[in-house]
């Protein structure tokens, strides 16, 4: 059977049908059936790589929920509504599409950002590190073609910060530059410190899988990057001769930590200067980066959606969204 194919609406075009009716494609990255007043609503987060959108069915609500599941790429008829000065869709048909009617680069995003650059970067910062131990375990881990052409592409997150594809390695790149800025203001030892800048998020490369969308491998929720990084280091650490007992206990703590809190998944608190200087950039270069997503998510209006981890709206300064 012929399926017609629909042109593309992207996310970021969505203000310019206003109350009307549309038919496009879009990402399920959210998917909730809940009970209302007048009974059961599904309420899905849809995206695409220009930005993500909340939608709902309110008829035959759990009949339809049961026609695709997160990570789908769906097909919606829909009214694009606004309700409290955001954009929403009030979606009437949808269903699950075979991959032959879509191109998948319209849902799966990458960074901005030139990778070429962020890899000369990171790769100059290895040359950087003095200690011969430290610098031939970075060169062991990210010269292995296979492993860092993994990490060049990986998410460094399924939701937050960074959730596209080379967002890895621009958080890595990030978090480094933090805490090199930061080694020539604080009594820092830099090797350690941008040793544990490069390699804490290592695990993730294992943590998560991209296509079609970001989710969790079996090694993700059963172990999660943290443990997955540190068995990596030790693995690593133990081709190179004579390595510093001490000095891999140092770094182990600084990957073990670098989450801050206990109950942020860490698994010890930071105990170390360099641990605390790695937390702290770990968690700016997320926060602020994983902010900047929501307003641009935004695209229009004065006020980003709520942002349900840190329990608050964010000013965009934004025209407000409507039909142009």
């Amino acid at each position: 059977m012929d399926i017609e194919k629909t042109e593309k609406i992207f996310r970021e075009d969505l203000g310019n049908y206003l109350d009307k009716e549309i038919e496009t494609y879009f990402l399920v990255t959210e998917k909730d059936l809940r009970e209302g007043k007048t009974g059961s609503y599904l309420r899905v987060r849809i995206s695409d790589r220009t930005g993500n959108i909340m939608g709902n069915v309110w008829n035959n609500a759990s009949s339809i929920a049961e026609k695709f599941e997160v990570g789908d790429i769906v097909k919606l008829k829909a009214m694009v509504i606004k309700y409290k000065e955001q954009l929403q869709l009030t979606v009437q048909k949808i269903r699950k599409v075979q991959e032959f009617e879509i191109d998948l680069s319209d849902y799966i995003s990458a960074t901005e950002k030139d990778v070429n650059k962020l890899s000369e970067r990171l790769f100059g910062i290895i040359d950087s590190v003095s200690d011969p131990y430290l610098s031939s375990l970075l060169k062991l881990i990210f010269d292995d073609k296979e492993f860092y052409a993994d990490f060049g592409r990986a998410p460094a997150a399924k939701s937050w910060h960074h959730n596209y594809l080379n967002g890895l390695l621009e958080h890595t790149v990030a978090v480094a530059n933090i805490c090199d800025f930061a080694s020539h203001s604080y009594p820092l030892d830099r090797d350690l410190l941008m040793s544990g800048a490069l390699l804490h998020d290592i695990g993730k490369v294992d943590e998560y899988k991209a296509a079609p969308a970001i989710d969790f491998t079996d090694a993700g929720r059963l172990l999660g990057h943290i443990v997955i990084a540190d068995q990596k280091i030790c693995e690593k650490s133990r081709q190179i001769d004579h390595f510093p007992a001490d000095l891999l206990m140092k770094l182990r703590h600084l990957i073990l930590s670098h989450h801050g809190e206990y109950d942020k998944g860490s698994v010890r608190l930071p105990q170390m200067l360099e641990a605390i200087m790695l937390h702290h950039a770990d968690n700016l270069d997320a926060q602020v980066t994983g902010v900047s997503q929501v307003i641009k998510g935004q695209n229009r209006g004065s006020w980003s959606e709520y942002d349900r981890l840190n329990n608050r709206y964010y000013y965009t300064g934004l025209p407000e969204e409507s039909e142009e």
